[in-house]
C-alpha cells in the first residue's frame, strides 16, 4: 500500500513540476512520456522486487495495472477507442450529449468537419495506431494439406491404397524386398499422382478465389480531406474521416451523421430487419458499418473501423464458400454419376468373372502353369492373386469415373475468370460465367454504358432563346442568382477550388459535375459563397423513379424562403405556370407557350442531348420544414442540353452480339427522342426503323399494358425510354416467361431487384453503387457495353470448352470399359493394368482437362446461336464424334488382344504393351479431334495455344518414359523402331477417321429427346 501512495506522490510531483512553465517549453507529448516512464519504473521495481511476504489482492493494485497496459494515446487524450466503439454501438445519445454532440467527438478525434483530416502520412499513422485500420481479420485460407486430405477421402481412393498396401505385403514376402515391392508400390506412386494433381488444382482454385475476393472487397468511398472530396479505398479509412454518403453507397465504418437530407438506411445486413431507418442529427445520428444508404444523402464522421465495428467482427467469423456448385457442374456431377454406375456395374462383373476364373483353374501365369489348385496353392499367393483382381476391378472404376469433368469445370471458370478480370470483368458468381454463354437478350443502360458518361453542357435556353457564350454576360444579375441558386444549392456535386490557383475540380454524378462546371466557368458562380449565404431547409434527394429532386432553402440576408426544382425537362415543364424569358422577365406559360417548350424539348433530345430544366417559386415564411416541398405554379428558369457521345466501340459491340444471336435492348430513363436517336446511333435500332409500331416504348406504356399484351409485345421492343427500375424489372420476368436467358446491366441501387430475377446481373464498377455490385453476378469495371460483348464471348467460350472435354473423356471411358470387360470375360484378363489405367487417367483428367478447357475464345463462338435453357450438353455432333473414335479404338485394341501375338509375332508381355502405348497414343491424337468438334480443320489456330502444345508434348515425352524406362514400374516392355511405327500409325488414323466423320449429317433433333432420361438429357432447370 505504501508503495502504491508513493507512486502516486512521485507521478503528481513530476506532473506538477512538467507544467510549470520551462526554457524548452516542453510539449504535452513529452510529459506524456515522462508520465509513462515513471509508471513502468515503479511497476517494474514492484513486479521485481524480492517478496518477503504474499501480497494481498487488493483493488488498487489490480486497477493500477490495467492502468499500465491500456496507456490512452497521448495524441487523442479526450477520447479513447472503447468509448467509441460503445457510444455508437449501444446508440448512447445522452452519453453524444455530454461530449457536446458530434462537434465534441469531432475536437477529440481532431477533425474539422468542414475540411476533413489533415491526411498527412504522420497523421494517418497516428489514427490506426490508436484507434486501428479498417480491416478485419479473416479465418485461415484452407491449406494445401486440406485438400490432399479431401483428395484422400475419395472411397475409390482409398480402396486403391488397400489394394497397394496388400500388394506390397504379399509382393515383399514372396519375392523379397528387392523385387516384391514392384506391383504395390506402382500404384502407390500412381494414387500419389492423382492426389497431387488433384490437390494442386483445387489448391490454386482456392488461390484464385482469394484473390478475386480482395478485389471485389476493395471499393471506393469518397470522402473529405484537407477540405477536398476525394476517392479513397476502403481499407484506408480512418478514424476521424469526414465521409460523403448517397444513395446505394454501403457505409465503409461506424460513425455519426453530421449533415444531409432525407437520410434512410437499409439495415438489413445487420439487423435482418427490412423496414428502413431514418437517420437524422437529432434523434438517430448513428450509422453503421456494412449498411447501405436507401434514399438521401450525407456526411458522417468517422468514430470506429474495423474490429472494432460489429460488421467487421462479424466479417471476420465468415469464410468465403469458394465450393459452390455451378448448374453445369451440377449436371455433369449427375453425368458422372451415372457414368460412375455403368463402370461400377461393369467392374463388378470383371471381379465376379476373374474371380470365377481363377478358383476354377482357368487362369495361368506367365510360365504357362495353372494359378490356382485346390489344396496346393498357398493362402498368401490366394490372397495375393484376390488382391490384384480387386485391384484391377477397382481401377476400373477410377477409370469409369469421370472426376475430370468437374477439374475441367473447374479448370476452365478459373481461368476464365482471370482472363475476363483483364478484359475488364470481374466475375463475383461462378454461374454467371457459364449462364452468360446461353444469352439470348441483353437489357443494357445507356448513360455509361452505351455512351462514354462525359457529360458537357453544350445548348442552355433561356425562355425561348438560345444563351450562346457571347451572351451569358447579358443576362441580368437578378436573374443569375436565381440560376446559381438552382445549380449551386439543389446539387449533391462540389466544388473544389485549390489554394494554388490551379484549375477547379468539381465532384459527384457526371450530370452534376457537367452542371456545376457549365456554372462556375461560363456563369461565373461563386460555390462557397453561395453555401455561406443560403440555408438548406429540405431537400428531396434525386433518384430514377422521380427523375428530380427538389430543395426548401432560406436567404440569410433577409430570410427569404425559395423553393428550387431541377429535373427530366418535361417533368419540371409540367410542374410550372410561368417562365422566365431572356431579360429576366417572368411570363405566363400557357398553352401555346407549352407547346413552343415542349418542341425544344423534343428538339435537343432528337440531337442526343439529355434535357434539363431549373424551375423555382418564392414560397410563405409560414412553410414548415417537415412539409412536403411545393412542386406546383412554378417559374422555368431554363433548359440545358447535355451531351454525352456514343462510346467509339459500342455500335461495332452491339452488332457482334446481334450477329451471334443476342437481341439487344436498351432501357433508359430518358426522354423517348433522346433514347430513340441514341439507339439509332448505337445501331440498336436501324435507320427508319423506329417507325415500326412497338419498337419504342416508354415505361409508363410498358407497365400499363396487360400481361397478355406484354407478354405479346415483349420481344418486338427495342427500346423503353422514361422507364423505372420497376418497368425493367417487369421486362426481365416477361422475357424469362418466355423461356429467354437475360442479362441485365444497372448501376443504380433501384436496379438491385431486376439484377437479382435476371440470370445474369451486370453492374457497372464506375458508376455502380454498391448495393447494385452486391446484387450482381459480373461486375463491368470499365462501364463499356464492349466489356458485355466480351462477357458474352467468354461465356460460349466456358461452355464450348466442357463440351470439348466431355466429348474426349467419354471416347477415354467408353473404349477402356469395352476393352477390359470383353477381354476379362473372353480369355479371363485385364490387358492395362492398375498402374497403366491411373496413367492413362492421369493424362485423360488432369492433363486433358488443362489442354482443353484453356482453349480461348475464337471468332466462330460468336457465330453460332445461343445454346438457350433447353439445349442438352452432349449433342448429336458430340455423340457423332464420340461413337466413331470409341468404335475404332475398340477394334483396333481388341484386335491386338486376340490376335496381337500371331500377327506382330511378339510374346503376351509386349503384345501388352502394344495395347497400352495404342490406347495411350490414340487419346494424345484424339485430343487434336476434341480441339474442334465441328471443324474440319484441327489445326486451326493451335499455335497460339502454347499450353496445349505443351501439355500434349509433355504427354507424349511422358509416354515414352512409361514404355522404354519405367519397365517393372509399369509392367511393360520395351518397344523396337518398328513396334513404336505401328503403334503411331494405328494412332494417327484418329485423324482421317475425324475428318471423315464429319462429313456425316446428324439431325437437329438430340438422339435422346424422345427417352425420358434425366441424365441423359441435361436439360438446363433453374
Amino acid at each position: 500500500m505504501a508503495a502504491s501512495v508513493l507512486l502516486q506522490a512521485n507521478i503528481s510531483y513530476m506532473e506538477s513540476l512538467l507544467q510549470m512553465p520551462t526554457i524548452n517549453k516542453t510539449s504535452q507529448l513529452n510529459k506524456n512520456r515522462w508520465n509513462m516512464a515513471f509508471q513502468v519504473i515503479y511497476c517494474s521495481r514492484a513486479f521485481f522486487a524480492p517478496r518477503k511476504r504474499k501480497v494481498s489482492p487488493k483493488p488498487s493494485h489490480t486497477l493500477l495495472a490495467i492502468d499500465v497496459e491500456h496507456q490512452q494515446p497521448t495524441c487523442f487524450p479526450s477520447v479513447d477507442q472503447a468509448t467509441l466503439t460503445h457510444l455508437v454501438k449501444e446508440k448512447e445519445l445522452d452519453n453524444l450529449l455530454k461530449f457536446e454532440g458530434v462537434e465534441g467527438i469531432a475536437s477529440s478525434v481532431k477533425t474539422d468537419l468542414n475540411r476533413g483530416i489533415t491526411a498527412d502520412p504522420e497523421d494517418i499513422k497516428r489514427r490506426q495506431e490508436a484507434f486501428g485500420e479498417n480491416t478485419y481479420r479473416k479465418p485461415p485460407a484452407k491449406s494445401f494439406f486440406h485438400f490432399v486430405y479431401e483428395a484422400f477421402k475419395d472411397p475409390t481412393i482409398l480402396i486403391l491404397l488397400a489394394c497397394a498396401g496388400l500388394s506390397l505385403g504379399f509382393g515383399m514376402k514372396e519375392d523379397g524386398p528387392k523385387e516384391g515391392w514392384y506391383d504395390g508400390g506402382s500404384i502407390f506412386v500412381a494414387v500419389f499422382l492423382v492426389i497431387s494433381v488433384s490437390a494442386i488444382s483445387n489448391f490454386r482454385q482456392s488461390r484464385q478465389f482469394d484473390k478475386l475476393s480482395k478485389v471485389s472487397n476493395n471499393i471506393q468511398v469518397e470522402v473529405v480531406r484537407n477540405r477536398r472530396r476525394q476517392f479513397i479505398s476502403v481499407f484506408e479509412v480512418v478514424v476521424g474521416d469526414v465521409v460523403c454518403l448517397k444513395i446505394g453507397d454501403q457505409v465503409p465504418a461506424d460513425g455519426l451523421f453530421i449533415d444531409g437530407h432525407s437520410l434512410t438506411m437499409d439495415e438489413s445486413s445487420m439487423t435482418g430487419e427490412s423496414d428502413y431507418v431514418q437517420v437524422g442529427r437529432t434523434e438517430n445520428p448513428f450509422l453503421f458499418s456494412g449498411t447501405k444508404v436507401a434514399d438521401g444523402y450525407a456526411r458522417m464522421l468517422v468514430t470506429s473501423v474495423g474490429m472494432n465495428t460489429t460488421w467487421g467482427q462479424m466479417m471476420s467469423t465468415i469464410s468465403i464458400d469458394s465450393d459452390e456448385l455451378t448448374p453445369l457442374q451440377e449436371r455433369l456431377n449427375k453425368l458422372t454419376s451415372s457414368i460412375g454406375k455403368v463402370g461400377l456395374l461393369v467392374a463388378f462383373l470383371v471381379l465376379v468373372v476373374l474371380l470365377i476364373r481363377y478358383f476354377t483353374g482357368n487362369t495361368k501365369d506367365g510360365n504357362g502353369n495353372i494359378e490356382f489348385r485346390g489344396g496346393e496353392t498357398k493362402v498368401d499367393d490366394v490372397i495375393n492373386a484376390v488382391v490384384g483382381i480387386v485391384a484391377a476391378a477397382v481401377t476400373i472404376i477410377v477409370v469409369a469415373i469421370p472426376e475430370g469433368l468437374p477439374l475441367a469445370v473447374t479448370l476452365t471458370l478459373a481461368y476464365s475468370m482471370k482472363r475476363m478480370m483483364a478484359d475488364q470483368a470481374m466475375v463475383r458468381k461462378l454461374s454467371a460465367c457459364e449462364t452468360m454463354g446461353s444469352a439470348t437478350i441483353i437489357c443494357t443502360d445507356k448513360t455509361g454504358t452505351l455512351t462514354m458518361n462525359k457529360m458537357q453542357v453544350t445548348k442552355f435556353w433561356v425562355g425561348q432563346e438560345s444563351m450562346e457564350e457571347i451572351s451569358y454576360t447579358s443576362i441580368s444579375a437578378s436573374f443569375l442568382q436565381l440560376i446559381h441558386q438552382g445549380v449551386g444549392l439543389n446539387t449533391t456535386g462540389s466544388v473544389y477550388k485549390p489554394a494554388s490557383g490551379s484549375e477547379f475540380e468539381f465532384s459527384g454524378s457526371p450530370t452534376e459535375k457537367a452542371i456545376l462546371s457549365f456554372a462556375v466557368l461560363k456563369l461565373d458562380m461563386d460555390f462557397e459563397e453561395l453555401k455561406q449565404s443560403y440555408t438548406l431547409l429540405k431537400v428531396e434527394a434525386f433518384n430514377s423513379e422521380k427523375k428530380r429532386s427538389g430543395i426548401l432553402m432560406k436567404k440569410n440576408l433577409d430570410s427569404t424562403i425559395h423553393v428550387h426544382w431541377k429535373g427530366a425537362a418535361e417533368m419540371i415543364l409540367a410542374m410550372c405556370s410561368n417562365f422566365y424569358d431572356s431579360n429576366g422577365d417572368k411570363k405566363i406559360l400557357d398553352g401555346t407557350e407549352r407547346k413552343k417548350f415542349n418542341q425544344l424539348i423534343q428538339g435537343m433530345a432528337a440531337s442526343s442531348l439529355r434535357c434539363i430544366a431549373f424551375a423555382q417559386k418564392e414560397v410563405s415564411l409560414d412553410e414548415k420544414p417537415h412539409q412536403k416541398i411545393e412542386d406546383e405554379s412554378l417559374t422555368l428558369l431554363g433548359l440545358v442540353g447535355l451531351k454525352d457521345p456514343c462510346r467509339p466501340g459500342a455500335k461495332k459491340a452491339v452488332e457482334d452480339c446481334q450477329y451471334a444471336g443476342v437481341n439487344i435492348k436498351m432501357i433508359t430513363g430518358d426522354n423517348v427522342f433522346t433514347a430513340r436517336a441514341i439507339a439509332t446511333e448505337c445501331g440498336i435500332l436501324k435507320p427508319n426503323q423506329d417507325n415500326n409500331i412497338g419498337e419504342v416504348v416508354e415505361g409508363e406504356q410498358f407497365r400499363n399494358y396487360t400481361h397478355e399484351e406484354r407478354m405479346e409485345k415483349v420481344d418486338k421492343i427495342r427500346v423503353m425510354a422514361r422507364s423505372s427500375p420497376f418497368d425493367k424489372l417487369l421486362m426481365v420476368q416477361c422475357l424469362k416467361q418466355k423461356g429467354h436467358v437475360v442479362a441485365v446491366t444497372g448501376d443504380g441501387t433501384n436496379d438491385a431487384p431486376a439484377l437479382k430475377e435476371a440470370d445474369i446481373g451486370l453492374s457497372m464498377g464506375i458508376q455502380g453503387t454498391e448495393v447494385a455490385k452486391e446484387s450482381s453476378d459480373i461486375v463491368i469495371l470499365d462501364d463499356n457495353f464492349a466489356s458485355v460483348a466480351t462477357v458474352l464471348r467468354w461465356g460460349r467460350c466456358v461452355y464450348n470448352n466442357i463440351q470439348k472435354f466431355i466429348q474426349f473423356q467419354l471416347t477415354v471411358n467408353v473404349a477402356a470399359l469395352t476393352i477390359n470387360f470383353v477381354a476379362a470375360v473372353s480369355a479371363g484378363e485385364v490387358p492395362l493394368t492398375a498402374v497403366q489405367l491411373l496413367w492413362v487417367n492421369l493424362i485423360m483428367d488432369t492433363l486433358g482437362a488443362l489442354a482443353l478447357a484453356t482453349e480461348k475464345p475464337t471468332k466462330e463462338l460468336m457465330e453460332k446461336k445461343p445454346v438457350g435453357r433447353s439445349e442438352p450438353l452432349i449433342t448429336n455432333i458430340m455423340w457423332r464424334n464420340l461413337i466413331a473414335q470409341s468404335f475404332y479404338q475398340i477394334i483396333v485394341l481388341l484386335t491386338l488382344q486376340f490376335k496381337g501375338e500371331e500377327i506382330f509375332g511378339v510374346n503376351e508381355r509386349v503384345k501388352d504393351t502394344l495395347i497400352f502405348n495404342t490406347f495411350v497414343l490414340c487419346q494424345v491424337f484424339n485430343e487434336f479431334n476434341a480441339r474442334k468438334p465441328e471443324k474440319k480443320n484441327i489445326f486451326e489456330g493451335i499455335h497460339k495455344n502454347k499450353l496445349f502444345v505443351g501439355i500434349i508434348g509433355v504427354t507424349i515425352v511422358l509416354q515414352v518414359v512409361m514404355v522404354e524406362f519405367l519397365k517393372k514400374f509399369a509392367d511393360t516392355e520395351r518397344l523396337n523402331w518398328g513396334q513404336w511405327g505401328v503403334c503411331i500409325g494405328l494412332a494417327s488414323v484418329s485423324w482421317p477417321i475425324g475428318f471423315l466423320v464429319k462429313y456425316i449429317p446428324v439431325p437437329e433433333k438430340p438422339f435422346f429427346s424422345f427417352l425420358n432420361w434425366q441424365n441423359l438429357k441435361f436439360m438446363y432447370k433453374r
